[in-house]
């Protein structure tokens, strides 16, 4: 099918293009990414509706397209086309302008042969082209992402070395690389190592724990709309994507690699939310919610069960789109105020009304607030955790709870964040400089990604349910009953009675009065802002230590390993002192132990 090699040439060549162009020349890459961006949404919509394609070489499967990569490629020629939309205007004055708008084609066209690779080293070939774009996006953000681009290479890098092991053992095991070939049960040590190191990829790309560390370093210092692209959207579909891949096709799971997945999607959860309360940056908290998200997609796969992965996939397509908006929601507010400290924010809800509305929907979406789509994946997934638990003890109730625990943390926390930058008094700052909407571009990649936040909760199993992830598994169904389209109606009926009732009962004659603590009036300086909601929490016994821990870096698996490989350089430096008699010990030192070691094997 020659659309598919298409698909994937074509973002290469617009990318290279608008690279060599002089950017001196105005508008011609906006013009270009936009182009190719539309170019590529318009062949995925095509491709969504003619499934089963291939691309055959000598025989064989090379490029395959089937219904699990299908709507992942939909999925991200709609980002495509928001994001250079929204950067139309975040951008314009970037030095790496460029850069940035050639990097989205090439991961455009990285993506598609991700998605659409049979072979698992052209597989692999892509995926690490979609590393080194990731990189060179990130340092767009200028000097100050500089460390945060280092870091995610290395780590994405590492995690691309595992991938590369785990395919040369299953090819050890297989003797192919074809995936549609390859059905392996992880009942072994070599197939448990393949799952081992497979799935470590997946988590570093999709950002679970323990390989997260470089997302909130990429949200605090890159351009938002490279977060709300690859951390928050691309990277979480790719990412989950594989780890579908792997548990579906490549290996038959058992309950140890099932136990795996439910431990790191749980842990997942509460850790990053937890992290997420306390951030002050906007920007940071945003990402460790994205973090938090991906342990319900890792715990809905981890089930093995239809109705829990049917869950995990879907929940992986609502976060891409609620995440996005969230992303996109605070960049219209940093374009518009240049602030992204949460304590310098707030009031911009009269100011901002579309962007406000716009992030109240996506927040309530990742709270899991029904009707809409959050609410309908985790429902999803806590019927899945529900049926898959037989058999295994009580540790399904574990699980279910970390998942409902996780999500009113994720509620309580965007009670914090709207309140910090929508709600509450504004400062002084923000009073006087004058704020007023982001322009068409920026609004209607907002305003189409709250739609379809309403759409996917409203119409969840008429459609998406139905159209993208009923085909991947076709044996799923429902434990128990959930109408949306009634449990709408009957909320919005209710709205409206609530609506009623305050305007009948409004008190007509307001008396306004200045706000005071204990008596006294309270100044204008200590307006109360939502930063402080659950501070205390960082005085708990266990949660001071936490997260005391973790303003360390002990966590961090990157930080550690450079801190130990630090430690050890130190002593490798400390042998040489450029002294001749030392160098002189250590020669004979590695000759006598070469000489014990033959003499041991004699």
């Amino acid at each position: 099918m020659v659309w598919l090699p298409v698909l994937i040439g074509i973002p290469f060549l617009t990318g290279c293009l608008g690279f060599i162009l002089p950017q001196r020349i105005r508008r011609i890459h906006e013009a270009l990414a936009l182009a190719g961006s539309l170019f590529y949404f318009g062949v995925t919509v095509y491709l969504f509706a003619h499934h089963d394609l291939t691309v055959i070489w000598r025989s064989d499967v090379l490029l395959k397209l089937d219904m699990l990569s299908r709507f992942v490629l939909l999925a991200s020629g709609l980002f495509g086309v928001l994001i250079v939309l929204f950067s139309y205007r975040f951008i314009e004055h970037n030095s790496h302008r460029k850069l940035y708008y050639a990097s989205i084609q090439w991961t455009l066209g990285g993506t598609a042969g991700v998605l659409l690779s049979n072979h698992l080293l052209l597989f692999l070939f892509f995926w690490g082209i979609l590393g080194i774009t990731l990189y060179w996006l990130v340092l767009t953000g200028g000097d100050r992402a500089s460390r945060a681009a280092q870091k995610t290479l290395i780590m994405i890098g590492g995690s691309d070395a595992l991938i590369l092991l785990g395919i040369m053992v299953l090819y050890g095991m297989t003797k192919t690389f074809f995936m549609d070939r390859i059905s392996v049960p992880v009942d072994s040590v070599r197939s448990m190592t393949v799952f081992i190191c497979l799935a470590v990829g997946a988590f570093a790309k999709a950002g679970a724990m323990p390989v997260h560390t470089w997302i909130p370093d990429v949200a605090e210092s890159a351009p938002v709309p490279v977060t709300a692209f690859l951390p928050a959207a691309l990277d979480k579909l790719l990412g989950i994507y594989l780890l579908a891949r792997i548990c579906l096709s490549l290996l038959v799971m058992t309950w140890p690699a099932q136990f795996i997945l439910m431990v790191v999607g749980a842990v997942t959860i509460i850790a990053a939310v937890m992290m997420a309360l306390v951030q002050h940056d906007f920007r940071k908290l945003l990402a460790y919610h994205a973090v938090s998200q991906v342990g319900y997609m890792v715990l809905g796969i981890g089930t093995g069960h239809p109705l829990g992965i049917a869950g995990g996939l879907f929940h992986m397509l609502n976060h891409s789109i609620y995440k996005a908006c969230l992303f996109l929601s605070g960049g219209a507010v940093q374009y518009r105020t240049g602030e992204t400290d949460l304590r310098n924010l707030g009031g911009l809800a009269k100011w901002m009304p579309v962007t406000f509305s716009c992030f109240l929907i996506a927040a309530l979406s990742i709270s899991g607030i029904p009707p809409f789509n959050g609410f309908a994946s985790k429902w999803m997934i806590y019927q899945g955790i529900l049926v898959s638990g037989h058999g295994h003890g009580s540790l399904w109730l574990i699980w279910l709870i970390a998942a409902m625990f996780g999500s009113g943390l994720t509620l309580a926390s965007f009670m914090k964040l709207s309140h910090s930058i929508f709600l509450g008094v504004p400062p002084e700052a923000i009073r006087t400089r004058g704020i007023r909407e982001v322009g068409v571009t920026m609004t209607l990649p907002l305003v189409t990604l709250a739609a379809l936040c309403v759409f996917f909760g409203i119409a969840a199993f008429a459609g998406p349910v139905r159209w993208f992830i009923a085909p991947v598994l076709p044996s799923f169904s429902f434990a128990g009953n959930w109408v949306p389209d009634t449990a709408t109606l009957l909320l919005f009926v209710g709205f409206l009675i609530g609506i009623v009732i305050y305007l009948f009962g409004k008190i007509q004659h307001i008396r306004e009065a200045d706000p005071f603590t204990g008596g006294e009036k309270t100044r204008t300086e200590n307006r109360i802002t939502g930063t402080g909601f659950y501070d205390t929490i960082r005085q708990l016994p266990v949660m001071r230590h936490m997260y005391h821990w973790a303003e360390e870096k002990r966590f961090d698996v990157y930080e550690q390993m450079d801190l130990w490989a630090h430690r050890v350089a130190g002593l490798l430096r400390q042998a040489h002192t450029g002294l001749l008699t030392m160098y002189i010990f250590w020669v004979l030192a590695g000759l006598i132990a070469l000489l014990l070691i033959f003499m041991l094997k004699m």
